[in-house]
């Protein structure tokens, strides 16, 4: 069954030779030099685009630094070395990448001004809390990743796998937020790209090693591949754990901030033109906001309607602002 599938997912006339893939992604092989430079180049210029991008919460200037980064070639060089039982160095390079791309971001955040809400931007709210969904999405990219890099014919959508697969931003938000001197934020970001990277490498290793690239480099001592399948599920299970406890506590804040703004709504039903505008949660702490054109009733009715809908000993904080809802009519009417 397995060999089935895999020979409609790759046929053999399709297959690129090991040489030509350790070619395309270890940057020791051939011509290192050019390389090196045309990566290190384009690395740098895609922080710098995905750095503007965050900072001015602009999602198509970051789509194209996304289209653009190469850090996705040494990471499926990691995959391609792992099933070879090969050191390729391109460890290396990923972690010097890393640490270019988060200077580039700090150097960049001092145009943000010092009172700036960092979890105001999209661009960075969006990648300091990731969960289950985005495992599977980066596991999904790289098996895509790989079969465009194993096929002849299919190469074509690396742009598109680039840009499936958040790398870069992940790394300049962790830099910003670093510059900002955020390290929760700053964590959450490299969290997420983290688990890009794991994914990356687990799906690269297991197409990689399914289509027998380990075995045409081992034929001739015959190494078991135990060690390849053991690393694969080590990180499996390095991604797969932290991510679903941020899935299930994410879950959890969600139903008890809907919980909270029932509550509220039920405490401001005789308040006329009151309403709760949102239910956030912030240093642990339970935001509900109201908007109220006169002043609030006593809070103690509404902490009694709290009590066993969400944690006991949670902080509870009352923002109100004064506002009311006017109908100006319609345009013309």
């Amino acid at each position: 069954m397995i060999s089935k599938v895999r020979a409609r997912v790759l046929p053999a006339s399709q297959r690129r030779s090991l040489d030509e893939l350790t070619q395309d992604l270890i940057l020791s092989s051939g011509d290192s030099a050019a390389k090196r430079s045309a990566f290190w180049t384009m690395l740098a210029l895609s922080a710098v685009i995905a750095a503007g991008g965050v900072i001015t919460d602009s999602t198509a200037t970051v789509i194209g630094a996304m289209i653009i980064a190469p850090l996705a070639t040494p990471i499926m060089g990691i995959a391609l070395g792992s099933v070879r039982r090969h050191r390729t160095g391109s460890a290396a390079v990923v972690l010097l990448a890393c640490l270019l791309v988060i200077a580039v971001g700090m150097l960049m955040s001092v145009a943000l001004p010092g009172g700036y809400d960092l979890l105001s931007n999209s661009q960075i709210s969006s990648r300091t809390s990731p969960g289950l969904m985005d495992l599977i999405a980066a596991l999904a990219t790289g098996l895509a990743g790989a079969v465009a890099l194993a096929r002849r014919d299919v190469a074509a959508v690396l742009p598109g796998v680039a840009i499936a697969i958040s790398l870069v931003p992940p790394l300049v938000v962790a830099g910003v937020c670093l510059g900002k001197l955020s390290g929760w934020l700053a964590l959450g970001a490299l969290a997420l790209f983290l688990s890009n990277l794991f994914a990356l490498v687990f799906a690269g290793m297991l197409v990689f090693a399914s289509l027998g690239y380990g075995t045409e480099a081992d034929k001739a001592v015959g190494r078991p591949a135990r060690r390849a399948h053991a690393a694969m599920a080590a990180l499996f299970v390095v991604v797969l754990v932290p991510l679903t406890v941020n899935t299930a506590a994410t879950l959890l804040i969600n139903t008890w901030t809907g919980r909270a703004k029932e509550a509220a709504e039920q405490w401001l039903a005789e308040e006329r033109d009151a309403s709760v505008t949102r239910v956030d949660v912030k240093s642990r702490t339970m935001h509900i906001h109201v908007r109220t054109p006169r002043e609030l009733p006593p809070v103690g009715p509404l902490l009694d309607r709290l009590e066993g809908r969400i944690p006991d000993g949670t902080p509870v904080v009352v923002d109100a602002s004064r506002g009311r809802r006017i109908e100006a009519g319609t345009v013309g009417g």
